[in-house]
């Protein structure tokens, strides 16, 4: 069923719920990566300027009950230099005082909800709480991808007592690149697949496999596909309970016509740490671990990513935050930015592997979802997508 965008409500002295994603990093009170907040602002501004008043609502960290130190005020703070206005803050996201600020608040302004999740019922997807949360409000426009994979109060239940709801502008750009990996993407169609676990790609990899072309696994995750064809790995981190599926990948990638490129050589070291001296070769020694991809494998891959039509890319391929293993997925990175390849890049940990490059800015779409982005390519159905169905 379609999903309407914002931009097709009239929202003239209508009074908004707006969820976006303002779960950001803290150090302290200040807000250390602003970009989540960034991602919305498109979509805020247009409410504003449509004459919409907009409440915003957002959850920030995992608290079970009310914890200063992961109230949303900072957030606050940063939406009222950004839009130009104060945005204040109110004391809960729902009860009395709040319900009556939502009231005041006039059109072409914007309140900020503290933090949903200091409510269990938020994650509870508890009615009476849904209920409280959609009060004083006449539509509902979700902005949080990143969220899209859980069904709360706020990305699911309200939309039960706010029948006119939409899609945000961040939301509609999100599910749009996404579906172009799925719904009859170009080829040919890579895959490149990294980080830490098989366990946490599996869904990914079996959903993926029956689509793509060639998949490129790289990072921690590899060292299991490799010990599964008895390839020597020393002390490389693999997951022994996932030997046997990554037997069976191989076997069902090979069947299928699918190429399956693992890793030729290494960057490794005795830890995973700074000052550890780093070595490359196509053997990892017993007393070491590899931590990234060598200099013939990123070779092998930007190969496979030069002839692509379609990228999808989730997880680095090796330890990025040390620099001296963070090579082989910035080179990586790289030659995709400059392909001419349709590029999607999906996971938190990817985009900040390729954060602050100057080359960045040349993928097609970088998702902010995390887990939603996942589930999204196993296959799986998001009940905050599924809830703006109209």
């Amino acid at each position: 069923m379609p999903i309407r965008p914002v931009s097709d409500l009239v929202l003239k002295g209508k009074k908004v719920l707006l969820r976006c994603d303002f779960n950001v990093p803290l150090d302290g009170t200040t807000i250390a990566d602003p970009s989540r907040i960034d991602a919305s602002l498109e979509t805020i501004r247009y409410v504003l300027a449509a004459g919409g008043a907009a409440i915003l609502c957002s959850h920030l960290g995992r608290p079970k009950e009310r914890a200063p130190e992961l109230s949303l005020k900072p957030v606050a703070e940063y939406l009222s230099k950004a839009l130009g206005h104060k945005v204040a803050l109110a004391p809960d996201c729902i009860g009395e005082i709040t319900g009556n600020m939502v009231s005041a608040l006039a059109p072409g302004h914007a309140l900020l909800l503290e933090n949903l999740r200091f409510h269990p019922e938020e994650e509870a997807d508890d009615r009476d709480f849904s209920h409280e949360l959609s009060r004083g409000k006449t539509s509902y426009v979700n902005d949080a991808f990143g969220t899209a994979h859980r069904a709360h109060a706020s990305t699911y239940g309200v939309t039960r007592f706010l029948p006119e709801r939409a899609a945000g502008f961040l939301m509609m750009r999100e599910l749009d690149a996404l579906r172009s990996l799925t719904e009859n993407p170009e080829h040919p169609y890579v895959a490149i697949l990294g980080g830490a676990k098989v366990s946490d790609k599996i869904g990914v990899l079996k959903n993926l496999i029956s689509k793509v072309d060639t998949i490129l696994i790289g990072g921690a995750m590899a060292y299991t596909f490799l010990k599964a064809q008895n390839t020597p790995i020393g002390r490389s981190r693999v997951e022994d309970d996932k030997l046997e599926l990554a037997r069976e990948l191989i076997r069902e990638a090979a069947a299928k016509k699918v190429g399956l490129i693992l890793p030729v050589d290494h960057v490794f070291a005795s830890a995973p740490t700074a000052d550890a001296p780093a070595e490359t070769g196509a053997q990892i020694p017993n007393t070491m671990m590899g931590l990234d991809i060598g200099p013939q494998t990123v070779m092998d891959f930007c190969a496979a990513v030069a002839t692509a039509k379609t990228v999808v890319w989730n997880g680095p391929l090796g330890l990025f935050e040390i620099e001296k293993f963070a090579r082989g997925t910035l080179k990586v990175g790289e030659a995709l930015a400059y392909s001419s390849a349709k590029s999607v890049l999906g996971g938190g940990d990817t985009a900040a592997a390729v954060a602050g490059q100057p080359w960045a800015t040349r993928f097609t779409h970088i998702s902010t979802g995390g887990g939603a982005t996942l589930e999204y390519l196993e296959g799986r159905e998001l009940p905050g997508v599924k809830a703006l169905e109209t």
